[in-house]
């Protein structure tokens, strides 16, 4: 059994399918699946999926660095607060992302500093994308920490650097697909989280691990991924399972 940490079921990439989806990954062993709310619209439907299927998905909320152009403090804010009280388990998929610049790094900036002050501010943890930001996401982590905020670096391709700078304060890393890749190359950082901090998603529909590469991602994939990093880590899949999906009942709240 596992728990994926990080699935877009909200997505329309299952419109079609996402009962089969669901049915799959029950087959392939997921107990949970985290639905993340990347936008305020994705995250009420991530809401609705989750009461549908209450004893498998549980959902997030929150504006992705994406579409920090059109981020409103004042309307989304709330927004996101109303969704914590309806059970959300984690502000986010929040954080910056200087790769693509689709919105201003400065607005990236303050959508991702108003969504962590929410979570110090609810004493929930946050969900956090980040790429090619590294400098920037070490100052906003370590602030956030001192807050009290525990997060996640999810489907983590960063620096060992940034990794360390996340474990330091005891934030989790998530690994997804990537690193079942040809191009992956940093075995060294899937070893170096510690137990208690390691996490296991599959960012579906994007990023299908090898075998599956080149298809839309589901979370019945996710033992493909798990196979990778017990080889990595060299211990078995079931511990990898098993250790991954305490620590996500742990880190959001699961009942």
């Amino acid at each position: 059994m596992f728990i994926d940490s990080h699935a877009h079921l909200a997505d329309s990439a299952f419109d079609a399918d996402r009962a089969e989806v669901i049915l799959r990954a029950v087959d392939a062993g997921a107990e949970r699946i985290i639905c993340i709310g990347e936008s305020l619209a994705s995250a009420v439907r991530a809401q609705e999926l989750a009461a549908a299927h209450p004893r498998l998905l549980a959902f997030t909320a929150g504006v992705h660095p994406h579409d920090a152009s059109t981020f409103d403090a004042g309307r989304d804010l709330p927004m996101i607060e109303s969704l914590l009280d309806a059970g959300a388990r984690a502000v986010g998929e929040c954080g910056l992302d200087y790769h693509r610049d689709r919105s201003r790094r400065e607005g990236q900036r303050a959508a991702f500093r108003a969504q962590l002050a929410l979570a110090a501010r609810r004493a929930v943890p946050v969900v956090v994308h980040t790429r090619d930001a590294e400098e920037d996401t070490k100052t906003m982590l370590a602030e956030a920490a001192r807050d009290g905020v525990i997060g996640v670096l999810h489907c983590f391709t960063g620096s060992r650097t940034l990794a360390a700078a996340a474990l330091d304060v005891g934030w989790s890393i998530s690994f997804s697909g990537i690193i079942t890749f040809k191009t992956w190359t940093d075995d060294e950082v899937l070893r170096m989280v510690p137990d208690d901090l390691l996490l296991i998603e599959s960012d579906a529909p994007y990023l299908a691990p090898v075998p599956q590469r080149g298809r839309r991602n589901e979370p019945a994939f996710v033992p493909h991924t798990i196979e990778r990093l017990a080889r990595a880590r060299v211990v078995t899949t079931e511990h990898i399972a098993r250790t991954t999906a305490d620590n996500a009942r742990r880190f959001f709240a699961l009942r």
